[in-house]
């Protein structure tokens, strides 16, 4: 035991300085924006003409004494959680056809749709949506096309407009990460089970998807924490019924230029990222 800890002593002193350059520029990325971020929202005022603004605590106390920011926070926990389920049910029986039934070029004509949404802009890709969804665009008039009555098809400015564009921005994460879990179940195992008599079904839920759930959960997070603070695909998807705590916060920063509430209610947000994952730490661990 002894022995075994000094070789994982050497191997992580010989890896610094490799590791060294990332994790330096990772902390400076991400400590020195939320330090600057935290002074922020502790300040009264950030006043262009230079006046002097005094530290406080009533920028996070805005936000239990109007019940609005607590609503909308409500709201964007749901949304995420939407979103998050609606993609794993889309991307992962996409990520099982890629890890187990294509093959060679197929395969990368696939990953290659996938991964097709990270080469645009996000913002063109939300304005695309706005193109389709709305009454006179491109899917009403192709309906109006093909069917013998005249149909009004029109989701622009509404929650379902939202959850698509959501949906679309981030289903290939979903779908990457399990994909990497289905990839490494060995189809052994999936063909020891038919053998001895299980069913598809019976495969999926005690094999297949007990072994994939890590690449799930994986895909899970990297999902509903984004979703949560989205403000782009509410604003332009949703109007002023896509009003939500990102969007808010937006306002803050982009329109009320009143930084230090944005910054609080930024932080906040975060403080609740943080507790629910702390909560269902021991259940993911457990999972893992």
């Amino acid at each position: 035991m002894a022995m075994t800890g000094k070789r994982r002593d050497s191997g992580l002193v010989k890896a610094m300085p490799l590791l060294l350059p990332a994790y330096a520029w990772l902390t400076l990325a991400i400590f020195l924006p939320l330090s600057a971020m935290v002074y922020f929202s502790l300040l009264t005022s950030m006043s262009p003409s230079g006046q002097s603004a005094t530290l406080t605590l009533g920028n996070y106390a805005t936000f239990f004494s109007d019940p609005l920011y607590a609503t909308l926070l409500v709201r964007s926990l749901e949304l995420g959680l939407i979103v998050t389920l609606v993609c794993v049910l889309i991307g992962f029986p996409a990520a099982y056809v890629l890890a187990k039934i294509f093959k060679g070029r197929a395969r990368e004509a696939i990953f290659l749709l996938v991964i097709l949404p990270f080469w645009s802009n996000s913002l063109v890709r939300v304005f695309s949506w706005s193109m389709v969804l709305r009454e006179g665009g491109i899917l009403d008039t192709a309906l109006n096309a093909i069917l013998p009555f005249k149909v009004t098809f029109d989701l622009m400015y509404s929650y379902p407009a939202v959850i698509i564009g959501l949906v679309h921005s981030y289903l290939p994460y979903m779908v990457l990460t399990c994909y990497l879990s289905l990839q490494a179940i060995d189809d052994a195992l999936i063909e020891a089970a038919r053998s001895l008599g299980a069913s598809r079904f019976t495969t999926l839920r005690r094999v297949i998807a007990p072994l994939a759930l890590p690449g799930v959960l994986a895909g899970s997070a990297l999902i509903f924490i984004p979703v949560v603070g989205s403000f782009m695909e509410p604003r332009i998807l949703g109007g002023h019924g896509g009003t939500l705590y990102g969007t808010v916060i937006e306002d803050q920063f982009t329109a009320v230029y009143n930084w230090p509430l944005g910054a609080a209610l930024s932080f906040i947000l975060l403080a609740v990222v943080l507790v629910i994952l702390l909560v269902s730490a021991p259940v993911l661990r457990k999972a893992a």
